[in-house]
C-alpha cells in the first residue's frame, strides 16, 4: 500500500514560505501540476544557480532528492536549456529557485514533511 503524500503544490508553498521567512529567495519559475507534478529545485547562492535538483524515490519507495540537469554549469543558458527540454516532456512538472546558503537543507526538510 502507497504511503499519502502531499500535493506538490503545497510542498512547494511550504517550502517557499519557510525559505522567505529566513531572509531567502525563492521562486516558482514554472508551475506545475498542483497534486502529482514533479519537483525540480534550482539551487542558487547571491542569484547564481549552483545546482539541480529533482525529487524522486529511492529503490525502498522513500522520497529523495537526486542531482540533474548538467554537472558543469558554465553559464545560465545550460540550466534554461536544460529546462526548457525537461517542461517540453513534462509539462506538469514544478521548477523553483531556492537562493538561500544550503539550499539543500532546505530541501531534505521539504523531503521529510510529504
Amino acid at each position: 500500500m502507497t504511503e499519502p503524500r502531499l500535493a506538490s503544490g503545497v510542498l512547494v508553498s511550504s517550502l517557499i514560505r519557510r525559505i522567505q521567512s529566513l531572509g531567502g529567495n525563492a521562486a516558482v519559475l514554472y508551475r506545475g501540476d498542483g497534486v502529482a507534478g514533479g519537483i525540480v529545485l534550482a539551487l542558487a547562492e547571491k542569484g547564481v544557480t549552483r545546482r539541480l535538483i529533482e525529487r524522486a524515490h529511492d529503490l525502498d519507495g522513500r522520497p529523495s532528492w537526486r542531482s540533474i540537469g548538467p554537472q558543469i554549469i558554465e553559464k545560465e543558458t545550460d540550466i534554461a536549456e536544460y529546462l526548457t527540454r525537461r517542461r517540453r516532456n513534462d509539462p506538469d512538472l514544478w521548477v523553483v529557485e531556492l537562493d538561500i546558503v544550503d539550499g539543500e537543507r532546505f530541501a531534505d526538510e521539504m523531503i521529510r514533511m510529504g
